[in-house]
């Protein structure tokens, strides 16, 4: 079994990367084949290939072929790791930032 810190790690690892993360873009809109998603890319067929197994490996992304198309579609459930820890962030800065906000609207914390 994984850690978290793992899965954290791998997905913002594998996000790191602007193809990656431009792909992740165009899925965003629906599954799409393989060839159409590679078309308004700046990168080979094959690179987008390569792109895409290390999305599916990491559980970003879900590729199924259906005789000679090769569809894409972004899996929810990869993203997960780093929603919760962007969650679990933003809720610390938000507690921290209301705290200040209740400081400074104190007019006796101001002198």
């Amino acid at each position: 079994m994984r850690s978290k810190k793992a899965d954290i790690d791998r997905v913002f690892h594998v996000l790191g990367d602007p193809s990656r993360r431009a792909i992740m873009q165009k899925l965003s809109a629906g599954p799409i084949s393989v060839s159409r998603l590679a078309a308004p890319l700046a990168i080979t067929l094959a690179a987008v290939i390569q792109h895409l197994r290390v999305l599916e490996e990491s559980g970003l992304v879900h590729t199924e072929k259906s005789g000679r198309v090769r569809t894409c579609r972004i899996e929810p459930a990869g993203l997960a790791a780093a929603e919760q820890w962007i969650g679990g962030i933003r809720s610390l800065w938000e507690q921290r930032l209301d705290r200040l906000g209740d400081f400074l609207a104190n007019p006796d914390n101001t002198d």
